[in-house]
């Protein structure tokens, strides 16, 4: 668990280097600021480490908000990091601006080649939302431009690189224009803003989006805490699938995924298949703002995404590796 006495801390990513350390990125903010709410115009990306995705130590900021007057001066949120062809580590991440109060998210990028000191691409972000598709920013349709949580991914036939985004549709009831957002890059720098990967289907947006194949299945994973009128369900963690990691997504049939106590959790890979972690969000009716344990899950084509029993290594056995 990733739990900071001093921060609040809540969506995650993952990467892992090449002497099998797993690095934690994560939106942190000072429990000083006493409302959670406050914490999102308050956030940075937080780093830390780990041999076993349970005990972290922490590192440095990865990246905090930019010097004024800069488009992502108010707050720096979720992303994700990739290892380029180059064998350099990009980070993905949304920004946010003081010039707009905060109310027009826009995706930039960070470069390492270490994966410890980051360094902004350029001075402006690396994409923004694009009306021929996408809402931007009309507070009597929804209280902010959605253009956030980059999840990027290469194709699977080598042809560049996809990245999906939480996004509205520019039409339709607005509780219900929360689509997949998608762009496409040839090299990681230069991308170009393609139509949604899924339609409009009574989610207000579709948070920190995932895609990963589990049990030869490929999956979309997000989370979202606004419904249209009449799909509330009391869950908020919800998958769909599709033949092929590209899509199109079915977001219509998505089904809940029974782990009430996490937001925005990842699919990240173990030694026996794949585990969620996420941060846990509420207890006892109070803020926690800490990131869980994995939990071990597997697919099934009756149950959808189910927990399953993690693997018990007998007393004195050798576990390989």
């Amino acid at each position: 668990m990733l739990s900071l006495p001093d921060h609040w801390v809540w969506d995650s990513w993952y990467a892992q280097d090449d002497a099998g350390r797993w690095h934690a990125f994560f939106l942190r903010a000072s429990r000083a600021l006493l409302d959670p709410h406050r914490r999102h115009r308050r956030a940075s990306i937080g780093h830390a480490v780990s041999t076993d995705l349970r005990s972290w130590r922490l590192l440095a900021d990865a990246l905090v908000p930019a010097d004024q007057p800069a488009w992502d001066d108010l707050a720096t949120w979720t992303g994700c990091t990739v290892r380029g062809p180059d064998r350099r580590w990009y980070l993905f991440y949304t920004g946010v601006g003081r010039a707009e109060d905060g109310l027009v998210q826009r995706i930039g990028l960070a470069v390492s080649d270490d994966l410890l000191t980051w360094h902004r691409h350029g001075d402006g972000p690396l994409l923004e939302a694009d009306p021929t598709w996408y809402e931007l920013l009309d507070r009597e349709m929804w209280y902010e431009q959605a253009w956030r949580d980059p999840w990027v991914f290469p194709d699977p036939d080598g042809h560049g690189w996809h990245m999906l985004i939480t996004a509205r549709a520019n039409q339709g009831p607005a509780d219900a224009r929360g689509v997949v957002g998608h762009a496409t890059s040839p090299d990681l720098l230069n991308w170009t803003v393609q139509a949604p990967l899924s339609a409009p289907a009574g989610f207000g947006h579709l948070e920190v989006p995932q895609i990963a194949v589990v049990d030869g299945q490929p999956l979309l994973l997000f989370c979202t805490n606004a419904f249209a009128a009449g799909r509330e369900s009391g869950h908020r963690l919800w998958v769909t699938t599709s033949p092929t990691v590209r899509g199109p997504w079915d977001v219509a049939s998505a089904r809940p995924v029974a782990q009430p106590h996490l937001y925005a959790p990842r699919l990240v890979p173990d030694a026996d298949g794949w585990s969620l972690i996420g941060f846990v969000e509420h207890a006892d009716g109070e803020f926690v703002g800490e990131i869980s344990d994995p939990i071990p899950v597997r697919y099934e084509r009756t149950g959808g995404l189910v927990a399953r029993a993690p693997t018990v290594v007998p007393a004195g056995a050798h576990h390989p590796g």
